[in-house]
């Protein structure tokens, strides 16, 4: 009598989002507002909404800049020198390995190469767990606005091996993910876009008021600054491009909207400016809207939340062609793609903006045409596929063993 052989067990896996449990690791996770903390924080609220599990793993401070959507579990850190307002996370403590081994997570996902992202990612490998890991921001370029430009090269080496060892990568635009496969990150590459809150962002945000009350008349054409004042975000270029524009006689009113450790420097490099400091909510719309062109001269964005914000206001872009806006500004169109660092052309298309109103409308117009393809559920819809495809694949293949 023959025996038949058992087939082996399939492993469970969940097939849709309401179910899926998910940890993620973040070396700042809402204890500095920026883009990248609040698409994760979209994020995880998307995932909650659809049933999901999620549990988050990043530094914890006293004083975080906004409350964090879901679950925060801390883990050890330590202020960086010279830039406390960020921490450094040392290590996946044995407290967090057992939080996370009583998760236990269907998938891990790492959103930024530090040293606990790498111990998350050794502890899921070991697990057979699928690892995604989304990109935020060009690390690798940092170091070029602090003399260390010569770092560059062992900083992309260090960041590819630890995309390497995820199963695939999330980048916010097209233009990135290409950089990415030129630099040989990964080859498993999908499109995590960023989205634009249209009730906070749109042309009828705008304020003449406002703009009085910080001394701006109404004829006067207002060329904005938007962002983290660090100098990472081309606050030089920008400056001499400003610089430039005044020399040319051109008549026009700086105004910055934002914070950060760089912003002696920049008060006492345009010291004609008009500071507005941290807007929030409907205020940083009407603070947008109450542009007239926004410039974004930094290259470090791998999407750039702050040029689709000002699509949403009608606001024309002079940004620099570089990932992120390359994917959201068509040249000529909605605004002007410059090339990194070029401060004459920048102060070019900064000049046909301000001495032309017709242009500044048709180029606005047209951008925010474009910010409406972008929706926040459907994007945020895109890394819950991500996620159930690698389960589904590492399932797979552990069948096959």
């Amino acid at each position: 009598m023959s025996s038949a052989k058992t087939a082996p067990a399939v492993p469970s896996f969940p097939t849709e989002v309401a179910g899926l449990r998910v940890a993620l690791f973040s070396g700042n996770y809402n204890y500095v507002r920026d883009g990248a903390n609040q698409a994760l924080n979209r994020l995880v609220g998307y995932l909650l909404r659809q049933g999901a599990d999620v549990r988050v793993y990043a530094p914890k401070v006293e004083e975080p800049a906004f409350p964090a959507t879901g679950t925060l579990v801390g883990v050890p850190s330590f202020a960086i020198p010279g830039r406390a307002e960020y921490r450094f996370p040392l290590a996946l403590s044995p407290r967090v390995r057992r939080d996370l081994a009583a998760f236990d997570p269907h998938v891990v996902h790492v959103s930024s190469p530090d040293v606990v992202a790498h111990r998350a990612v050794s502890w899921a490998r070991r697990r057979g767990l699928p690892i995604l890991a989304s990109v935020h921001t060009r690390f690798e370029t940092y170091f070029r606005y602090y003399n260390m430009a010569w770092l560059e090269p062992v900083i992309e080496a260090l960041m590819r091996r630890f995309y390497r060892r995820c199963d695939a990568l999330v980048a916010p635009s097209e233009s990135m993910a290409q950089v990415l496969r030129d630099q040989r990150m990964n080859y498993d590459i999908d499109i995590w876009s960023r989205g634009v809150d249209r009730d906070i962002f749109h042309p009828g945000a705008r304020s003449l008021e406002w703009r009085r009350e910080l001394g701006i008349a109404d004829d006067e054409v207002v060329v904005g600054f938007l962002g983290r004042l660090v100098m990472e975000k081309g606050l030089d270029v920008f400056s001499d491009s400003i610089d430039q524009l005044a020399r040319r006689g051109v008549r026009h009113r700086v105004l910055v909207v934002g914070e950060g450790p760089a912003h002696d420097w920049f008060a006492a490099r345009l010291p004609q400016a008009v500071f507005a400091g941290f807007q929030g909510g409907a205020d940083l719309g009407r603070a947008v809207a109450s542009m007239d062109v926004l410039f974004n001269p930094s290259v470090t964005e791998t999407f750039g939340n702050v040029t689709l914000e000002a699509m949403a206001c009608r606001v024309p872009v002079v940004a620099a062609a570089a990932t992120g806006s390359q994917s959201l500004v068509d040249d000529n169109v909605s605004g002007r793609l410059i090339a990194p660092g070029a401060v004459r052309q920048f102060a070019e298309a900064l000049r046909c903006y301000v001495e032309d109103a017709d242009l500044r409308g048709r180029h606005g117009a047209a951008g925010e045409e474009r910010s409406l393809d972008f929706s926040w559920d459907r994007i945020n819809q895109a890394v819950a596929d991500t996620y159930l495809r690698l389960v589904r694949q590492k399932a797979i293949r552990s069948r096959r063993r």
